[in-house]
């Protein structure tokens, strides 16, 4: 189950790196790279962070076979991917819902404390977005009001209290992910965002 969640999660990231290069107007190489960091970013930081070398998808080549065909299949697909803004938000919420699982099993696996696990979730699927957005010149979603972090972060805590119930684990896992999609997708939708700490100013 949780193999099968990290290769989703690869490929629904790889996807959406690809489409943010195609709006971008990249070459292929350019977008093969933005698939690649966005797919194992956010992993590749977490696996450093708790000492986990060499890192997940340097250890299994399959991570790279699927991120490539991922890739493959978008740029051979993309004249039937209508709407790519819609297409890419649908790939991105897919794919922080499947890596905060991940990230939360592995700091599980490391012996972490629960909040830690938590971060280490929210890092896995908010940060190989951030470093595709960098390297695409724009201001990532996590940094902006939208809310993307703390639906991971809603996600990790549906799972630690579920846990403690007689809930079979994969039943767990599958009702954090959803809590994390449809957080992000109901904020989008009636367009909730954190507080403002930004005072308007003053019309003179």
């Amino acid at each position: 189950m949780f193999y099968t969640i990290d290769i989703l999660g690869t490929i629904a990231f790889a996807i959406s790196g690809v489409l943010v290069a195609f709006n971008k107007k990249m070459d292929l190489f350019g977008v093969l790279i933005i698939a690649f960091v966005t797919a194992v970013g956010g992993g590749t930081l977490r696996d450093l962070l708790i000492g986990d070398t060499p890192v997940s998808w340097m250890k299994d080549i399959t991570f790279t076979y699927v991120i490539i065909a991922s890739a493959v299949f978008a740029i051979i697909f993309r004249s039937k991917i209508n709407y790519l803004r819609t297409s890419l938000f649908l790939f991105d919420t897919i794919g922080i819902g499947l890596y905060t699982l991940v990230g939360i099993q592995k700091g599980i696996s490391a012996d972490l404390h629960p909040i830690i696990c938590i971060a280490l979730g929210t890092m896995t699927a908010s940060f190989g977005g951030v470093i595709r957005d960098i390297l695409c010149n724009e201001i990532p979603v996590i940094f902006r009001k939208e809310i993307y972090a703390t639906a991971c972060i809603l996600g990790g805590v549906t799972y630690f209290l579920l846990i403690k119930l007689p809930i079979e684990s994969n039943i767990v896992f599958i009702i954090a992910g959803i809590v994390v999609v449809v957080t992000r997708l109901l904020a989008v939708k009636f367009k909730i965002a954190l507080p403002n700490i930004y005072k308007k100013e003053k019309q003179k």
